[in-house]
């Protein structure tokens, strides 16, 4: 009974919303502001003065409170000030492995003609924030910082943006959930099994061109197209980017098979071996290709190919149904 009427109260006054696309404007309904324990001990000590004035009758006594007073209540307003109307959007967040630190980025826009001060932005009250300051009609980023422990989507879920500017005697704040993401990758296992063979494709090989023996001509750049290959020469001449093709021996294909893994290894000590070979095959520059259950990334090499290959692994759904026969 308990539980749920907290949850009614909690859900009336800062009104979920879930995830937001888009940008966020801070309006009036969506700040919220109390006093900080500063600002309850400053009230308090208020008290006393003016306790004291109104007993000895000190008039100096009332106009130091009354001073004091009305520079609490301008506080509070320019506490206030510094959130409402900024406007908030989620940016990119680049993927991790499994085990690091996801850093995800919010930019803040002031669209104002005032400069909006000590901005931190957190999780929890009792997180350390990161603090920035978002210059008249500028924009700034701020960073959260939210640990990723298993492969997959990590979202950042529901975070604080908080001021305490300029005395520090209020705390305002606005609850924030962002249409953002970021794909973990599995944690790499450590070097052990050797690389697949490869498998010569003499037809494939010739129309592609990927043979490195003779040099036979320029093509256009293609993304994904390994930087060894680039003719840099010609882009240093302003000719646009080009790709040195080659005839001679057909390229290797190198398919990195779930089914090559040894049967006693689970399903995360699959990934995490697949994305050690998917690393040590980019380092040697080979094009290569993946076979996961019910999932097939084709053969083609460059960084695109290891982070759709990555990006395959960390969002792996395992049926539970034997996959290696």
């Amino acid at each position: 009974m308990y539980t749920a009427l907290k949850n009614q109260i909690y859900n009336w006054l800062f009104q979920p919303r879930g995830p937001e696309a888009g940008i966020i404007v801070l309006g009036r309904r969506r700040v919220f502001i109390l006093p900080s324990r500063h600002g309850l001990t400053f009230a308090a000590v208020l008290f006393l003065m003016l306790t004291g004035s109104v007993n000895y009758n000190l008039s100096l006594g009332f106009v130091l409170t009354f001073l004091l007073g009305a520079l609490a209540i301008n506080a509070m307003i320019y506490t206030f000030r510094n959130l409402a109307n900024l406007r908030v959007s989620g940016g990119r967040a680049r993927p991790v492995y499994a085990g690091d630190t996801a850093h995800f980025a919010v930019n803040l826009e002031n669209t104002g003609d005032n400069e909006r001060y000590s901005i931190g932005l957190t999780r929890h009250k009792k997180e350390a924030a990161e603090f920035v300051d978002v210059p008249a009609r500028s924009t700034a980023a701020a960073s959260i910082a939210i640990p990723a422990p298993r492969r997959g989507v990590l979202r950042p879920g529901r975070v604080i943006l908080f001021t305490r500017y300029p005395l520090g005697l209020y705390y305002a704040w606005s609850y924030l959930e962002l249409d953002m993401h970021c794909i973990v990758y599995p944690l790499p296992a450590p070097p052990g099994f050797p690389l697949p063979a490869a498998a010569t494709s003499p037809g494939e090989g010739a129309e592609r061109g990927q043979g490195q023996e003779d040099f036979s001509g320029l093509r256009q750049y293609h993304h994904g197209d390994s930087p060894r290959h680039v003719a840099w020469k010609v882009a240093a001449r302003d000719q646009g980017l080009l790709t040195k093709q080659f005839a001679g021996r057909a390229d290797t294909e190198l398919w990195l098979d779930w089914n090559l893994l040894p049967s006693r290894l689970g399903v995360e000590e699959r990934l995490s071996q697949l994305a050690r070979w998917v690393l040590d095959a980019h380092a040697a520059g080979v094009s290569f290709g993946l076979r996961l259950p019910r999932k097939t990334v084709e053969i083609a090499t460059g960084k695109m190919q290891r982070e759709d290959c990555l990006e395959a692994l960390a969002l792996f759904e395992h049926s539970g149904e034997r996959v290696n026969e």
